[in-house]
């Protein structure tokens, strides 16, 4: 079956908001109908038909066929099937998302994955601060579901974390993981500095080491932890690489003690 195609005519000249496109939205539409939802913007009102050539086909996989960095809340809200962008998208990527499976095939803006409660989120490049962290006044972060970074994060990623894994393969920006409520937050390479800032619950694994950590975690020795065997076998189905770091000894540090002080931060050793 031939997926919904939507094929960039040009580079827009102003910021879209592509949450209407998505398969709940689009099943069961005629091509007219697509073509002229409208896509929130800056400046001028804008329609689908606009920017994209249009491909029909059955609505349960949607194709973007190019991206950019104006490409805001793709995904946004969704609650099943497939979404794939070959290219990079702007800010809040699969914000709340709640089921389904959102592939990006290049970097992320701001804020992906902000408010996710479940599916598949996965972004080959890098992506921008505060990735599956909460917008301005919400008190959580991401809460559930898988988060994939192929790269590198920002700042902060993971911030306020309630629940859900979120795998970073390349490195992460200063404070990963700050403010975690609970959930897993996977580092492959190194992490900047203070990773964990005021966590309550919640594991952190830095697979590369962090340029510097709070005094405020206590060093509990290094283990063969069997939690962390179990996390791998979860993790493997996305990340051989971060699996393999689950599954060696690991050094155990206990905090952030400044705060509620049962989250972890877990370091492969040698």
């Amino acid at each position: 079956m031939k997926p919904l195609t939507f094929a960039l005519r040009a580079a827009p000249p102003q910021r879209l908001d592509l949450s209407p496109l998505t398969p709940a939205n689009l099943a069961g539409k005629p091509m007219s109908d697509i073509a002229g939802l409208e896509l929130q913007t800056t400046r001028e009102r804008v329609m689908a038909g606009d920017v994209f050539h249009i491909r029909m086909g059955e609505a349960d996989t949607v194709v973007f066929e190019g991206g950019g960095e104006r490409f805001d809340r793709v995904g946004a809200q969704l609650a099943a099937g497939t979404i794939m962008v070959e290219g990079g998208v702007g800010v809040e990527a699969g914000r709340a998302m709640r089921g389904g499976r959102l592939t990006i095939r290049g970097d992320a803006g701001a804020f992906a994955g902000s408010g996710m409660k479940g599916g598949v989120l996965e972004i080959a490049g890098s992506a921008g601060e505060r990735l599956a962290g909460p917008l301005s006044g919400e008190t959580i972060g991401m809460a559930g579901g898988l988060l994939i970074v192929r790269g590198d994060a920002g700042a902060r990623a993971a911030d306020r974390l309630r629940r859900g894994v979120v795998l970073i393969e390349g490195r992460a920006g200063a404070y990963a993981g700050s403010r975690m409520i609970a959930g897993t937050l996977a580092i492959g390479g190194e992490a900047g500095d203070l990773p964990g800032y005021l966590m309550g619950r919640g594991t952190i694994l830095l697979g590369g080491g962090a340029t510097l950590l709070s005094p405020t975690f206590g060093d509990c020795g290094e283990h063969d932890l069997v939690a962390a065997r179990i996390i791998a076998e979860y993790v493997a189905r996305e990340s051989a690489a971060l699996a393999e770091r689950f599954r060696r000894r690991l050094r155990r540090l206990a905090g952030d003690l400044a705060a509620l002080g049962k989250g972890e931060i877990l370091l492969p050793t040698a």
